[in-house]
């Protein structure tokens, strides 16, 4: 199946929903916040040429004492074929920053992840704006 077949059947079963709000990327990220998300911005969706944090895969981020790391991230689907490897990745690059103290990476799957919640790039780049 194609990514546009894909995202076309995906938008058909939502029609009925409500929206979930589009994730924006912050206006002023710095410091290790900054380095967090230029982090999840290299990792990508092997089927969507688009990263997960443009996705709206990245549900919570959240930084304590200026070292500690807790991602809350979903996938595309609960089938999704890097179900299995995709948190483990992320969480290995983001202990791959300099100066990080613990990590956490947690899947979730509540709420259901919605294309909606992609960037207006990511829409872009898939062709959906």
């Amino acid at each position: 199946m194609e990514m546009s077949e894909f995202m076309d059947d995906f938008l058909k079963e939502k029609d009925e929903e409500k929206p979930v709000e589009a994730a924006s990327p912050p206006e002023d990220e710095t410091g290790l916040r900054g380095e967090v998300i230029s982090v999840l911005r290299s990792v990508y969706d092997p089927e969507i040429p688009v990263d997960i944090y443009e996705l709206g895969l990245i549900y919570d981020l959240e930084v304590e004492n200026e070292k500690d790391v807790r991602v809350l991230m979903t996938l595309t689907t609960p089938m999704c074929p890097v179900a299995g490897s995709l948190p483990g990745e992320v969480e290995s690059r983001l202990r791959d920053i300099a100066g990080i103290g613990d990590v956490t990476v947690d899947l979730t799957w509540d709420p259901p992840w919605d294309p909606n919640r992609m960037s207006d790039a990511a829409k872009l780049e898939l062709g959906m704006l």
